[in-house]
């Protein structure tokens, strides 16, 4: 089985995909850039003070001497994108309100996705999730038939992959929220060749228990395969009848799942964020993410605790979202 990074690599090598990084006075930034750049995976857009990034890199031991950088207080494209985004928030937003808007680099990147300058936008490293995600939903919006973004994470193993959603994002999600969820982490499964069998988890298993949670996540699953009869999914179902064969003849035979779920989609905010860190760590897999889904254009948000080899991976994800958009 090929490595996601090889894999990935082999999706975006030579398309010309580039990929901009609001945070370009962080170590682990600048860092992801250079070797971006030295590979020639993704062409790699930074953000900032001309004089702090290049201070960042000296800090980090890196070159990034060739490497394109836009300061958002003192750059040619400023005033085209205050323009295009006073357009695109239609009324919204004053003019003088979006020139002080665009001198937050989350904006300004965020533009750039929007106007095809680059196709995906990679932050999170120094800003809260909500620094991400808000100028994305103001500006990349949501694809037609999704109202709310979700948070993937996935999930490997040696020779296995998951994706586990949402994780980041909606804290009490209804089942128009977790239908959505399902399908579009169905099609992130699909970009990273993970055959997309969909659990929609609870406590209970086809009616084992009766609650309105249960319920929620059954009615969920209902419109899942009104909208997509074409995708494998069940629930209500407890993780084990999702996951293990054994457990999966005992307690849903019936299942089209069979014990083989590869997206686990988690009934709130809190089961899913919960459930990928004990996983993490308890078995020890690599967790990759979050993937913003559901969005018209790339745009993905990392831990503020991640490492260089994160957002490079991360990178390469935002890339590969772009060539399968």
């Amino acid at each position: 089985m090929k490595t996601l990074i090889n894999e990935l690599k082999e999706k975006v090598v030579g398309k010309d995909i580039r990929i901009v990084f609001p945070e370009g006075n962080d170590t682990r930034i600048v860092s992801t850039a250079a070797r971006l750049q030295a590979e020639g995976s993704v062409i790699p857009v930074l953000l900032g003070n001309p004089e702090v990034i290049a201070a960042t890199a000296k800090e980090a031991g890196v070159i990034i001497d060739n490497i394109e950088t836009h300061d958002p207080a003192n750059d040619e494209l400023f005033e085209e994108l205050v323009t295009a985004f006073v357009e695109r928030r239609a009324g919204k937003t004053t003019e003088e309100q979006a020139r002080k808007m665009l001198l937050d680099p989350n904006y300004f990147g965020t533009m750039l996705v929007h106007t095809d300058k680059v196709q995906g936008l990679v932050s999170g490293a120094v800003h809260s999730t909500g620094d991400t995600v808000r100028p994305a939903l103001q500006i990349i919006k949501t694809k037609p038939g999704i109202k709310k973004t979700s948070g993937a994470m996935m999930m490997l193993g040696r020779s296995s992959r998951f994706i586990f959603s949402d994780v980041a994002i909606n804290i009490s999600p209804d089942s128009i929220d977790l239908a959505e969820t399902a399908i579009a982490s169905a099609e992130t499964a699909s970009i990273f060749n993970i055959e997309p069998k969909i659990a929609m988890l609870s406590f209970s298993t086809h009616g084992s228990a009766k609650s309105p949670e249960a319920e929620a996540v059954a009615e969920a699953t209902r419109l899942v395969k009104e909208a997509r009869p074409d995708l494998i999914v069940d629930g209500e179902i407890q993780f084990d009848a999702a996951f293990v064969p054994e457990v999966a003849q005992l307690k849903a035979p019936d299942s089209p799942l069979l014990g083989n779920a590869s997206v686990f989609v988690f009934p709130n905010l809190s089961a899913g964020n919960i459930g990928y860190k004990l996983v993490q760590r308890f078995a020890k897999l690599e967790a990759v993410g979050p993937i913003l889904q559901g969005l018209n254009k790339p745009v993905n948000d990392l831990s503020r605790g991640c490492t260089a080899d994160d957002a490079y991976k991360l990178a390469l994800i935002t890339a590969a979202q772009a060539v399968a958009k």
